[in-house]
């Protein structure tokens, strides 16, 4: 089913919005939000499988992210997808697969999951819908938001990063993608 961006301009806004506001809430109220990242393989960060695309370390990291984000929504807004059922997917089993493989004892926080994800599930969703300009539009934001797309999965990607949040958020966006997008571009229900 197509849709226009228009249509589900609303959602992204809010979404968006949503991110801003914990952030700002989190600035102004006692205690750190932060704490309820996502940190692997603890009982503890289980409720940052959820909470993770939502928390961020500082303006920069959430300036950083909100561009790419902004327009990645915007294009699954406009793709083929069920965007109320994509999002919660890619988040749910990015966040599902970094906290059973994920590194370290750090806590992860930030929506670089979920980008990675949408990007890696238009990527595919393209490939298998054939639709070419989506497709060149989600690598050149893969590509330009972290300086490359390929770099930004890899443990050298620099400290303080969460490369395998990004990883898994990327498999997790080409899992959806590979299972709610048939070959001739009708999407599956979900």
């Amino acid at each position: 089913m197509k849709h226009r961006i228009a249509e589900e301009l609303h959602g992204v806004g809010i979404f968006v919005s949503i991110v801003w506001a914990v952030f700002i809430l989190d600035a102004f109220l006692p205690g750190d939000f932060n704490a309820f990242g996502l940190s692997p393989r603890s009982m503890t960060g289980l409720a940052g499988i959820l909470t993770m695309p939502f928390l961020h370390g500082g303006w920069d990291h959430l300036i950083g992210n909100t561009f790419p984000l902004v327009v990645l929504l915007c294009l699954l807004a406009g793709s083929r997808a069920n965007t109320y059922a994509i999002v919660p997917q890619i988040v749910v089993l990015g966040g599902t697969l970094l906290w059973v493989f994920g590194t370290g004892n750090s806590v992860h926080v930030g929506a670089s999951g979920l980008i990675y994800g949408l990007i890696a599930f238009l990527i595919v969703a393209g490939f298998r819908e054939g639709r070419l300009g989506a497709l060149a539009i989600a690598v050149f934001v893969g590509f330009t938001y972290g300086a490359t797309l390929i770099g930004g999965v890899l443990p050298t990607v620099g400290p303080g990063v969460s490369w395998d949040g990004h990883l898994t958020g990327a498999i997790a966006g080409g899992i959806v993608a590979r299972i709610s997008v048939t070959p001739n571009g009708a999407a599956a229900s979900s």
